[in-house]
């Protein structure tokens, strides 16, 4: 072994303190608390990471194993526990150096080595691109957070030493750096209420984003004018005189504004920087709960509040475990006052969040309140929705729109509580519950009335689902959800309904064409069936019906195949007595043509197109003459007696060219109980103009009767289908 080697550096002792760097004195004394044998292990961290990281540098030239010891720092600052620390100190060995997860684990333990490892990024697998190998990076560190919050307290203070040293870096990367921290990083910390670092991370990302702006709202923010810091002093001093008065314990404390959230303030309120400022903030921290509402009594004594503003997170925690009164007073300045009331250790977990407990031991018994338990809750509904998601970046996406920081808070029929991001609907409701009611949802009552299940809800309604057996998802459900769960649920449903509808289809379309060859598919022998199963790759029977079904694979030819008989020259198209009789309710594997826009009492025809299932066109299609080039793609369909629901039709109308045509005809097409998807001109002159509707229709005789009603407008000149 040559020096240096990283197997080496396992066994050397802890090196002397006068060799021991300053940034490795300044982690010590950061962890303060740990006592001589933990200091001791620390060091022997340093020492074996410093050895396994010899040689490498970061971009500002220093050597790289000060990032991991800042790191450390960070979460030291926070009062974390030993192995958190020592595995912040090693969180890149595996992943960058020829240390192992097995050398970490042989010395620090499998708790160290497993949070390493979770850390550890997902380079030695190929990708497609840069995009999916961070979203599946983050897929993998979500999963091993399920197993140890530390996980993601690690990668927090990581990001974070990597946005205090963001200046090295290129343009271009500063840039994807702080988006990816504003959008992803920043919402998790505040997600887990550590809003000291979720703060600060903001900050950062601000800055590397937009440096001139950040510039120009800091400045002002440190040159308040002298006015207002005199506001400030003489508000604070009255209400520092009414609380020492009543006997209240307090701590009070002026909060100062960030340029983030100025800057977004700004944005999101269409407001002046004076207007955002014009507010004075400040917060009161007490010893128990009850004096929280002493408090909200005497600071409404000295100011009058504003109605509707006051918000009780005391009684109803936010869903990160944040708990406070909020309340917004009339200041004697014209400008509004905002207070936050809360006790020290909801002051702390304000801060800190989750890595609380770690420090302080605090909300331990706080059994499903507490900021940990919350913390794992949410995490496990997150683990619980990426198994239902195709790929890592829509499981991304999913977490992103569940990283809202506004909850609405709604109750059961029992007087439970659930919280949900803004925006959610009565079937993000129903879908919170539990899946099974998500996916049988009908409607809802809320506050006791019916409503649909689009309704928005918002906090302190009371919400039931009525649920039915025969309903299931629909993809319009897509359209008006709000949260990850009831997205990946549906989306996981509707699969699972096309799958169905492709296997029952494949079944009947092989059948047809298995009777063509003179047997059935319960008459081909076991032996030969999985043969051919095997030969082809398919695990389970149903899988090859539902490839023939979305025309993967031709029915004829599987028919050939199993029968076991040359085939000579294409086979022909089946004959038009043995018609598949469609609804068109089927999922996934009938779709409807553009080109001609079938509906029920069209004649009609199918196409096998592969990937797309039967593709249904109307026999005058102009699109016919070349689909009949491949016969052995035709499949005779017909409507069924049971046919429900819209379609899409399209009629071209010439109009006189006037002002109020367009609204008569949508009227008369209105009055017909159609519905118009999009109108576009075809042609314009002073006279005359000739236009298209999209409508939905329910058959052949709504169309007809759409029609008529155009018809007898006296702007009308012509009206056919197109």
């Amino acid at each position: 072994m040559t020096p240096g080697d990283p197997a080496l550096a396992l066994h050397d002792p802890a090196p002397d303190a006068a060799a021991v760097p300053d940034y490795v004195q300044a982690l010590e004394r950061a962890a303060y608390y740990l006592d001589d044998a933990q200091r001791a292990q620390l060091r022997r961290a340093w020492a074996i990471g410093a050895a396994a990281h010899a040689g490498q540098t970061r971009k500002s030239g220093e050597p790289y194993i000060t990032h991991p010891v800042a790191v450390s720092q960070v979460l030291a600052e926070l009062g974390l526990d030993l192995e958190t620390l020592v595995a912040a100190i090693l969180h890149d060995t595996i992943e960058d150096t020829p240390l192992t997860r097995a050398d970490v684990a042989a010395q620090f333990g499998e708790t160290v080595a497993e949070l390493v490892d979770g850390v550890t990024k997902l380079e030695k697998v190929r990708f497609a691109d840069k995009q999916e190998a961070a979203a599946e990076s983050f897929r993998k560190m979500l999963l091993a957070m399920s197993r140890d919050l530390r996980v993601i307290m690690i990668k927090l203070a990581d990001r974070l030493h990597n946005m205090r040293t963001l200046g090295a870096k290129s343009p271009d990367a500063r840039r994807r750096i702080a988006v990816e921290t504003l959008e992803i990083y920043a919402p998790i910390a505040q997600r887990l209420g550590m809003n000291l670092i979720k703060a600060e991370l903001q900050d950062l990302g601000f800055r590397a984003l937009h440096p001139w702006r950040h510039a120009v709202i800091a400045k002002r923010i440190r040159s308040q004018p002298l006015v207002r810091r005199e506001a400030l002093v003489q508000i604070e001093a009255r209400l520092a005189q009414r609380l020492a008065l009543e006997k209240l314990e307090h701590r009070l404390v002026g909060r100062v504004k960030t340029p983030w959230s100025v800057y977004t303030k700004m944005r999101a309120q269409s407001r002046s920087f004076a207007q955002v400022m014009d507010v004075f903030g400040f917060r009161v921290v007490v010893d128990t709960v009850a004096d929280c509402y002493h408090a909200l009594g005497v600071v409404h004594a000295v100011y009058k509040p504003l109605d509707g503003r006051f918000r009780d997170f005391i009684a109803i925690p936010k869903a990160n475990g944040y708990q406070s009164l909020h309340t917004v007073l009339f200041g004697p300045y014209g400008s509004p006052i905002e207070v936050q009331i809360r006790t020290r250790e909801m002051d702390l977990i304000a801060e800190r969040g989750v890595a609380a407990h770690w420090a302080y031991k605090i909300g331990v018994d706080g059994g499903g309140n507490s900021a940990q338990s919350r913390a794992a809750a949410w995490i496990a509904n997150l683990v619980e929705t990426q198994r239902g998601t195709g790929s890592s970046l829509e499981f991304l996406e999913n977490v992103k729109v569940d990283l809202f920081p506004d909850e609405v808070y709604l109750f059961t029929p029992k007087g439970d509580i659930l919280s949900l991001p803004r925006n959610s609907t009565a079937l993000d409701f129903a879908y919170a519950v539990h899946t099974d009611v998500g996916n049988h949802a009908v409607t809802a009552r809320v506050d006791r009335r019916l409503a649909p299940l689009r309704t928005k809800l918002v906090s302190g309604q009371s919400v039931e689902i009525i649920t039915a057996k025969s309903a299931v998802p629909t993809t319009q459900w897509l359209e008006f959800v709000a949260t990850s769960k009831a997205r990946t649920a549906i989306r996981q449903q509707l699969k699972q309904l096309e799958h169905e509808d492709a296997v029952q289809l494949g079944h009947y379309m092989l059948d047809r064409a298995l009777g063509a060859q003179g047997t059935a598919l319960d008459r081909i022998p076991m032996q030969r069936l999985e043969a051919y199963l095997a030969d082809n790759r398919y695990t389970r029977l149903e899988a090859m019906l539902a490839d023939i079904a979305l025309g993967n694979r031709m029915p004829s030819q599987v028919a050939l195949a199993l029968a076991q008989q040359e085939s000579s020259g294409q086979p022909g198209a089946p004959a038009l007595q043995e018609r598949i009789l469609i609804t068109g309710g089927e999922r996934g594997v009938i779709s409807f043509a553009q080109c001609c826009l079938p509906i029920p009492r069209d004649e009609i025809m199918g196409y096998h197109s592969a990937g797309k299932g039967i593709v249904v066109h109307r026999m005058e299609c102009p699109n016919l003459a070349e689909l009949r080039k491949s016969p052995e793609r035709w499949v005779a369909i017909g409507w069924d007696r049971e046919v429900s629901g819209d379609f899409s039709s399209a009629i071209r109308i010439e109009v006189e060219n006037r002002p109020g045509v367009l609204a008569q005809v949508a009227a008369a097409i209105a009055n017909a109980d159609s519905n118009i998807d999009r109108v576009e001109y075809l042609e314009r002159d002073s006279n005359i103009a000739v236009l298209r509707f999209g409508i939905d229709v329910t058959d052949g005789r709504h169309l007809a009767e759409v029609i008529r009603g155009v018809r007898r407008l006296q702007v009308v000149q012509d009206v056919q289908r197109c």
